[in-house]
């Protein structure tokens, strides 16, 4: 997994940047840390390991997928058990002067500093989709400090927000999870939005943007709800038209250009693998029937 952006251990524990640090430590021989605090909060991602924290005096055990928030002046240390599997984490760093300034911006910057630090709240559980949309945005910070492109300071001040503010709506959405009601409510109103922009740009990405929740939210309910992909419910709808507009007698070489469809090859593709034949033998089938 990315090897070219693990980082060599080290038992350091100060910064030194005055805003944050991250790392990614894949530690087959892990040396013991002895209980310690910072000055700074501390946010460790899970990965893998027979290994569990104690946090406050109190013990907790580590699966995949855990997001562990550490607050300033909190006495913690990992506790290895050692095993075959290597101890791999991700180990984020920020300082309270940056979450300082990332609050006079926003509070919902800091919504889950306060579950730590007010409740706390340190452990933070999620599932596969949920980490491994945490995971993209760990690597792209990682990816970008070790890059040198045009706007690099930007854009990893651009990496840091965006990630922080992606583990506050998680730990704000765990918290506070979306009824049933509110779920089909949703899920009805994507698939209103889709019938009625079928010829448009359907990416989950533009449909996350314009009804303000993640695409992997969009995912889930859609796979919940209708048992198939979002992208699979979008080129079925597509073909159903398409197929339509073929029986009312529309030229096939327009036909897909008015439904969403780039190009005729991937349109011929998707035609036959969906009803078997290709659109100009459905359209042949048609006419003699």
């Amino acid at each position: 997994m990315k090897k070219n952006l693990q980082t060599r251990f080290s038992t350091r524990q100060y910064m030194l940047s005055k805003d944050f640090e991250i790392y990614y430590y894949n530690s087959p021989n892990q040396s013991k840390v002895e209980n310690h605090s910072h000055n700074y909060y501390e946010f460790y991602f899970f990965l893998e390991g027979d290994v569990s924290l104690e946090i406050h005096g109190e013990e907790y055990s580590l699966k995949y997928g855990d997001v562990v928030l550490i607050p300033p002046g909190i006495e913690h240390h990992a506790v290895i058990r050692g095993g075959s599997s290597p101890y791999r984490r991700f180990v984020f760093w920020i300082s309270e002067d940056y979450c300082n300034r990332l609050l006079a911006v926003s509070k919902d910057y800091v919504y889950i500093m306060q579950q730590a630090v007010v409740k706390k709240k340190y452990i933070f559980h999620n599932d596969i989709i949920s980490f491994n949309a945490i995971q993209s945005k760990v690597f792209a910070l990682l990816e970008e400090l070790q890059s040198e492109k045009f706007g690099k300071e930007a854009k990893v001040a651009l990496c840091v927000s965006d990630l922080i503010l992606h583990l506050n709506r998680k730990a704000y959405e765990n918290e506070y999870p979306q009824s049933p009601k509110e779920e089909q409510n949703l899920y009805q109103n994507l698939i209103n939005y889709i019938e009625e922009n079928l010829e448009e740009d359907l990416s989950l990405e533009q449909m996350a943007g314009n009804f303000y929740i993640s695409k992997y939210h969009i995912s889930h309910i859609f796979k919940e709800n209708a048992g198939i992909s979002v992208h699979q419910y979008i080129m079925k709808k597509r073909l159903e038209l398409c197929r339509q507009a073929i029986v009312s007698g529309t030229e096939i070489s327009k036909t897909f250009l008015m439904y969403g469809f780039k190009d005729y090859s991937s349109f011929y593709r998707a035609f036959r693998k969906e009803y078997g034949v290709s659109p100009k033998e459905y359209k042949d089938m048609q006419k003699k029937i």
